[in-house]
């Protein structure tokens, strides 16, 4: 009981107290913590679906090049390869900064500044989501791909073609295995061109791998989703701050911290969404 009394006495004496109870684990509020926690588990879910497709990808004998796939440019009338998502790469990249910016303004307790730096966050990631609704109505109404039909393939072998669809393939036409082709649709059929190959052996085209159009649809919605989600807590938190609500409890704007890891969770799950379907 003695040595009890002494311990405790020592304590108080050091400027603690017998009933603070436990400290903050990693000196991160009880937020931040939980905030971690919900990235964690939501890296493990983006791992599963990208390790899903890379699994596919590389057991299939065929899959569409990425740089035939996505080769669109708004104004532009020839090909331009991945030209497009490198502008919303570089869109979401920079809302990040931007977020960045705002949690040093949130620390230094600058109410105008958080605002500011908030609002040109808020603006890059509509515009990343207006991006993917380009890119998205482009894949489903000038190429038609969906869920369940993939246009896009690759040879396996080479050949030549027997007949054109009078637009980008003529008969006579050559290809060579690993080349990149695109079954056009005309009055809701598939024109699958008939071709001849090396053997004299006359086939027909076929849709390419029906799991690339379902995969790439449900990872980026997936992370569509999880901007969109983004958006709208910076705006209401952005509200908040411009009310003076934040201000009031002179901790650094922490929600504005919060908010800003998941923001940069979103961007760095980006960028491995990038490599798989767009470089690989």
């Amino acid at each position: 009981m003695a040595t009890d009394a002494a311990v405790v006495h020592q304590d108080i004496s050091n400027g603690g107290s017998a009933w603070e109870g436990g400290k903050e684990p990693f000196k991160a509020s009880y937020g931040k913590l939980m905030m971690w926690y919900f990235l964690l588990s939501d890296a493990f879910t983006f791992s599963g679906f990208l390790i899903a497709y890379g699994t596919l990808r590389f057991s299939m004998p065929t899959w569409p090049v990425p740089d035939f796939v996505f080769s669109t440019f708004p104004g532009m009338s020839g090909p331009a390869p991945l030209i497009f998502v490198t502008v919303m790469t570089f869109i979401l990249i920079m809302s990040s900064v931007t977020m960045v910016r705002a949690v040093q303004e949130g620390h230094r307790e600058n109410k105008q500044g958080v605002v500011k730096w908030m609002l040109f966050t808020v603006i890059g990631g509509a515009m990343f989501l207006g991006c993917q609704a380009w890119e998205w109505t482009t894949l489903i109404v000038k190429e038609h791909m969906t869920v369940t039909e993939n246009p896009f393939g690759t040879h396996t072998e080479n050949g030549t073609y027997l007949e054109g669809d009078g637009h980008y393939i003529e008969a006579g036409d050559t290809f060579v295995a690993g080349e990149s082709y695109l079954i056009h649709k005309h009055d809701g059929e598939w024109a699958k061109l008939k071709y001849q190959t090396e053997s004299g052996e006359v086939k027909r085209q076929e849709l390419g791998p029906r799991a690339f159009g379902a995969l790439f649809f449900f990872i980026t919605g997936f992370h569509g989703f999880h901007v969109l989600s983004g958006v709208v807590f910076l705006l209401i938190i952005m509200i908040n701050a411009a009310s003076g609500l934040y201000e009031k409890r002179k901790n650094g704007y922490e929600m504005v911290e919060k908010i800003g890891l998941y923001w940069h969770f979103v961007d760095l799950v980006w960028v491995f969404v990038f490599l798989v379907f767009y470089l690989l």
